[in-house]
């Protein structure tokens, strides 16, 4: 109504917080705002809206939990709430009590559909985007409870064989336990499946807990009754949970008379319970006979073929498609497959980077995310997500998936002229006019300005990538504006050659303005290292700075400015050869170590392997990486538990490792690790898209005999110049053949070159 508009909200917000003795709010912003650059978005709405229901869920948490630690909890609160342990964190005055130290989780699902239920690092399984869960515990009839949350001794994996599954093995003396959580197709329906398996020395039972809580803490479940069957739950009257038999005990219990699991050894069976407060707790107990096995799994139906139109062969066509990875190192091996599949899971038909956190889509991982699509031959799913962009184009040309971040039109840019390059098209006539509007919106985003001021011609403050700091005037946003105006003047090549004139002149001013900032910045810093700003000192901001050499490729390999700022992070900002990103993040990132890794690769400096061994390590054992990585526990203390945008940096090291494009060549294996020569077997890549066509790359060592590699390749026009440089052998260089796919009788397709050990 406009007549809120009239009213003093200011003046009245600030008397009612003083009558109450609270500070006064208006003063506190207006200080906050001080410690940031000027600008137009102080922090996106969504990133406000996000912060807010995390730390209401962590208030919730600081309520329930700490009053109730005879409950069993979820693995990060057993172990951030135990004074014996390394994630222990003292509680004192935290408003909020959130998972800081074992924020992992591994997504499973199937490929197109929406539902990405998660499994923790103790096998408990959350069906529902942040909903309730569903262990499975041991009771021996002599009183011995098998806890995985709690135990020590325990294994998982994610098997990949046919489609994907996470198993967990759990043991306490001779009590064994083995889950195995995967979503299946069954009649038209996706359906969740927690299979529990029990092997005992004695007789006990096996428990199906329903547990109101999750990776993040509690979530609430108001009430629960069992069927006259005795087989199937009804949750909160909608979500159903089906046994595979009947269980012959069944306890519920609420808030006010604790955890169910205090009340397994009661006598007394209860069939349905209810709670005002929504902590209703359940268990369906099954015996086990001692010296034998039993199997129990539950069923829980997520969505019906008319919500999700999936293929029965879905994962098998899945497999074909993409560009395979065969290796001598089981560790790189598993992760290149691994990081495949989270792709698949993750592109239902946006691109999400994560399953729970963070399934929500932003601009700036899509590009990194789509990007890995198209480079592991995953055009289809890379052009569905494309194909959305568009709509969310406002009128004035700005690409919003949050207010306030001035990089998302670069990377609209930048990805679809990587996606024409790749698949060798030329832009669909619906996305002229969005091309055109977006490069201009860059244009006239730029600072007007006396060009004495240190951020004069840059794009405004932003937020931008949240990792950086307050608002500031970000490198970061100028790399990918100016990576997204040439990107549009050569997607307008083919169809406005006015336009694509323009742009190129607008991107060339841009670099220039941009290069003229850095010399300053070099002047005042005393070295020509890129900070985060032209405000800044050199941080760990300056992570940001390197997208001009990955992946945006804007300057030289060897570019001064590019390697010292590689050297400045080298000395401060990494941990254990891990980049540590002492703002917001406070953890060990996997996806930007990765971006350094890139950087000195494409240098030609060894120490790329070291950061990417760093990586394979800081994985999880089913193979993810959360956002950010505790440095103690190893666990994740930032963000999403299952970060897509990571595996998506870990295809694309891998694949630089075999193919990249530098300029108007392509090199190949210069990022191999000579240690898988060792074991004398081919190693193969491909069929790997580049700019150029296709290659599939096959690597055959033999004792005593030069290194031989081959290339397959299927060209887009005629063959580029191909630089053969694996790491300790003497580099070669194959000029290019008259071949084109349009003549294919002089396309032979197939080149091999014998590689000599370089002795200096």
């Amino acid at each position: 109504m406009i007549w809120m508009k009239w009213l003093p909200w200011r003046l009245i917000l600030r008397r009612v917080a003083r009558s109450h003795g609270f500070l006064d709010p208006i003063a506190l912003l207006a200080r906050l705002h001080r410690f940031a650059q000027p600008s137009e978005v102080g922090e996106p709405v969504e990133l406000l809206r996000a912060g807010v229901v995390f730390h209401a869920r962590g208030l919730i948490n600081s309520r329930v939990i700490q009053h109730n630690l005879d409950w069993v909890w979820p693995y990060w609160i057993e172990r951030q709430f135990d004074p014996r342990n390394a994630a222990f964190i003292p509680r004192a005055f935290s408003l909020t009590h959130v998972n800081l130290t074992h924020r992992n989780w591994t997504a499973i699902g199937y490929p197109d559909c929406q539902e990405l239920p998660i499994v923790d690092p103790r096998g408990l399984l959350t069906p529902f985007h942040d909903g309730w869960s569903l262990d499975g515990w041991l009771l021996a009839n002599d009183g011995r409870c098998l806890l995985p949350s709690q135990a020590a001794d325990v294994r998982q994996q994610q098997e990949m064989g046919q489609g994907v599954r996470v198993t967990t093995e759990t043991r306490l003396d001779n009590l064994a336990m083995h889950s195995s959580a995967a979503v299946h197709l069954e009649s038209d329906t996706l359906v969740c499946k927690l299979t529990l398996q029990a092997q005992v020395d004695t007789d006990a039972w096996i428990v199906l807990a329903l547990r109101p809580q999750n990776p993040e803490g509690v979530s609430f479940i108001h009430e629960v009754s069992l069927s006259k069957g005795r087989n199937i739950w009804t949750v909160d009257g909608s979500q159903t949970i089906e046994f595979s038999a009947a269980a012959e005990r069944h306890h519920v219990s609420d808030y006010r008379n604790g955890d169910v699991h205090i009340h397994l050894m009661d006598r007394d069976d209860q069939d349905a319970g209810a709670c005002d407060v929504g902590m209703i707790t359940a268990a369906a107990l099954f015996p086990v006979k001692a010296g034998e096995q039993r199997q129990i799994t539950a069923s829980i139906p997520l969505a019906s073929g008319t919500q999700c139109p999936v293929s029965i062969d879905a994962w098998e066509e899945v497999r074909k498609q993409h560009c395979q990875l065969r290796c001598p190192e089981p560790d790189y091996q598993f992760l290149y497959d691994a990081a495949v599949t989270s792709l698949v899971l993750h592109s239902p038909d946006d691109v999400y980077p994560g399953p729970y956190t963070y399934k929500r889509f932003w601009f700036r991982d899509a590009a990194f995310i789509i990007h890995a699509l198209l480079c592991t031959g995953l055009t289809a799913r890379a052009e569905r997500a494309l194909a959305r962009f568009p709509e969310r184009q406002t009128a004035r040309g700005y690409f919003r998936s949050q207010e306030g971040e001035w990089d998302s039109n670069g990377e609209v840019l930048w990805i679809l002229q990587r996606f024409c390059e790749l698949t060798d098209q030329a832009p669909p006539p619906g996305l002229h006019r969005p091309i055109q509007r977006g490069a201009r919106w860059i244009m006239r985003k730029r600072i007007a300005g006396d060009s004495t001021t240190p951020h004069a011609g840059l794009l405004p403050a932003g937020f931008s990538a949240e990792h950086l700091g307050p608002n500031d005037y970000y490198y970061w946003d100028d790399f990918w504006g100016i990576a997204g105006l040439r990107a549009a003047a050569s997607l307008c090549s083919d169809f406005n050659e006015e336009n694509s004139a323009s742009f190129t002149r607008a991107a060339d001013d841009f670099m220039a303005t941009v290069a003229c900032s850095l010399e300053a910045c070099e002047r005042r810093l005393g070295r020509p290292a890129m900070p985060a700003s032209p405000c800044r000192r050199l941080d760990a901001g300056a992570i940001g700075s390197l997208v001009a050499g990955y992946p945006l490729q804007l300057c030289a390999p060897d570019d001064p400015r590019l390697l010292d700022c590689v050297e400045f992070l080298l000395s401060h900002c990494f941990v254990d050869d891990a980049f540590f990103q002492d703002m917001i993040h406070s953890g060990l990132n996997a996806y930007l170590t990765l971006h350094v890794a890139q950087v000195l690769l494409r240098a030609g400096d060894p120490r790329y392997l070291k950061l990417m061994d760093a990586v394979a390590k800081l994985a999880s054992p089913t193979g993810q990486w959360p956002e950010a990585i505790h440095p103690r526990t190893g666990g994740g203390c930032m963000g999403d538990g299952h970060h897509v945008w990571a595996s998506a940096e870990w295809l694309m090291m891998i694949r630089n490792c075999f193919v990249r494009e530098e300029g108007e060549r392509l090199i190949l294996c210069a990022g191999i690790p000579p240690r898988w020569l060792n074991h004398n077997q081919p190693i193969t890549f491909g069929p790997a898209p580049t700019t150029f066509g296709t290659v599939s790359i096959t690597i055959t060592p033999e004792p005593g005999k030069p290194l031989q590699v081959d290339w397959q390749s299927d060209w887009h026009t005629t063959a580029p110049i191909v630089e053969v440089r694996f790491p300790g052998f003497t580099a070669t260089t194959v000029a290019p053949q008259i071949e084109s796919r349009r003549e294919p009788e002089i396309n032979p397709g197939r080149q091999s070159v014998k590689l000599t050990r370089n002795d200096v």
